[in-house]
């Protein structure tokens, strides 16, 4: 049974009734339990990166001249001149007595019997995590899940000044968050070039783990292009050696040179504690999400409109394919650009835009990347025959609100809600059978109007004052237009069942 943990410290600041202290200690076995078979715990969260030049053999010598300095003279160069750039981010939330994940988890724990949700017992904690900063005037990157439902946020430097960190965007979708604080030339860290990165390699990891600040670790890069792992939607990690621990939750993974090459984010761990399997989200993905959110406050994304899966030996063979490589279609949405392009489920795309297609990672990694409106050639195979194939790249709909999702519905008349669109996954997970259009409510705020009138995280709207809501843009437009101080009639589907609920706006 594998669980995700959030991986940054966390404190109650207000003490609970008896009642809480035995739950939550049952929640805390249940959590060693879990590490004893293996667990994946979140260090403290892809847009994909923009294509980067492949190192010219100038590169390359110059790289391995720096790789053997370091192995004959240490890192104490290294670790001395970045370790100012890495912070320690003190958030403070609103916590739950039940255990609560990410938001986008397999909605799981929210029910304590079917149909009969347990009301959160509301107390006050800290979360404890790190960031980077990574420009002169006070941006920070960090992880999503380090300030996620946040009241305050406070960024302490390593000379120990502090200050009110303000979140500029947050992008859940990658566990990546950006920060900012009112100072000036503060120290900071160089992008590094991720395609100079090979396996091997030597690297450092800095940041905070159990809250002691400015701690560096050291490791090689074991592995790269880490997928399939379940911790984010877009997954491209390095894994690496370096100990990453609790605390270390946006920290930096920095090169020999020392420049950023990575965002500190989980480990897999039977203890809790690092054992040699960390990764981190590569500079070539968190670096397009830090210009798009300080630019533009979101993450724009390409979108192809496929559901796409890995073609295993059995599959090629009936597909009278020669291999493996490929993504193949399971899906076509309607009204996509893959629709309009002709594609059909069972192809299987095995080149975009000149790039080789080998797993459906490389064709979601590159179609994300794509820019709005870029007229993109694909190569099919169809029926064992190559076939090309073009289209426009659209906007992808999570890119439209979903990248900020937490600030765009906070601000909505439905205050303290968040959603997400309804696909397969999440209605099979829910136990809604045939039903994929929708929104479902992924974070209800304590306190808020929507709670006291009985919405719980699971329930899938699928009304709003008898407006129907088939998507996250069509919610957003429908709340929009909603009346400060009005009732609004909501139309919701818990455990398979409508039900309908009335919120003051």
């Amino acid at each position: 049974m594998r669980h995700l943990f959030q991986s940054f410290s966390q404190q109650s600041q207000k003490t609970t009734s008896k009642t809480n202290r035995k739950t939550l200690g049952l929640v805390m076995g249940l959590v060693v339990a879990s590490w004893l078979t293996g667990s994946m715990i979140l260090g403290s969260i892809n847009v994909p990166g923009v294509s980067l030049a492949s190192p010219t053999k100038s590169s390359d010598s110059a790289h391995a001249s720096m790789q053997q300095h370091v192995k004959e003279h240490g890192f104490a160069e290294i670790a001395k001149s970045v370790t100012p750039a890495v912070v320690n981010i003190t958030a403070q939330k609103v916590m739950n007595s039940n255990f609560q994940e990410g938001p986008f988890d397999s909605f799981r724990d929210f029910f304590g019997k079917p149909g009969m949700p347990s009301p959160p017992q509301e107390h006050f904690g800290m979360g404890s995590g790190s960031g980077v900063i990574v420009s002169p005037d006070g941006h920070i990157v960090t992880n999503f899940h380090v300030v996620d439902g946040a009241k305050t946020v406070t960024v302490m430097l390593v000379d120990k000044r502090e200050f009110t960190g303000t979140v500029v965007g947050t992008d859940p979708q990658t566990d990546l968050a950006i920060l900012k604080i009112d100072a000036k030339d503060l120290p900071y860290l160089k992008w590094g070039n991720i395609s100079e990165l090979q396996v091997g390699d030597y690297v450092l990891a800095v940041g905070n783990p159990f809250g002691l600040s400015s701690t560096v670790t050291q490791g090689i890069v074991s592995a790269l292009g880490r997928g399939g792992m379940g911790i984010t939607q877009y997954e491209d990690f390095i894994q690496t050696d370096a100990a990453i621990n609790p605390g270390n939750s946006g920290g930096a993974l920095v090169n020999t040179q020392g420049e950023l090459i990575g965002i500190n984010t989980a480990i897999f761990s039977r203890t809790g504690g690092s054992q040699g399997v960390g990764f981190a989200i590569p500079a070539s993905m968190a670096q397009p999400v830090f210009d798009s959110l300080v630019k533009n406050g979101k993450v724009v994304r390409g979108y192809l409109g496929v559901g796409i899966q890995e073609l295993t030996s059995d599959l090629a063979k009936t597909l009278n394919l020669d291999d493996t490589k490929g993504a193949l279609v399971t899906d076509v949405r309607s009204g996509s650009p893959a629709e309009g392009a002709g594609l059909q489920r069972g192809d299987t795309i095995v080149m975009y835009q000149g790039v080789a297609i080998t797993n459906p990672r490389t064709l979601q990694r590159e179609v994300t990347r794509t820019p709005v409106d870029t007229s993109v050639d694909i190569t099919i195979m169809r029926d064992g025959e190559e076939q090309k194939l073009s289209t426009k790249i659209s906007e992808h709909p999570d890119s439209i609100q979903l990248a900020s999702v937490g600030k765009s519905v906070h601000e909505s008349a439905l205050a303290g809600v968040k959603v997400q669109d309804l696909d397969q996954r999440l209605a099979q997970t829910l136990g809604v059978k045939g039903m994929t259009e929708g929104v479902v409510v992924t974070y209800v705020e304590p306190g808020s109007q929507a709670e006291r009138a009985g919405l719980v995280r699971g329930d899938i709207i699928s009304e709003i004052n008898k407006e129907e809501i088939h998507s996250l843009r069509e919610y957003q437009e429908v709340v929009s237009e909603l009346t400060h101080d009005k009732l609004a009639l909501v139309l919701v589907h818990r455990n398979g069942n409508p039900l309908f609920l009335t919120i003051k706006v």
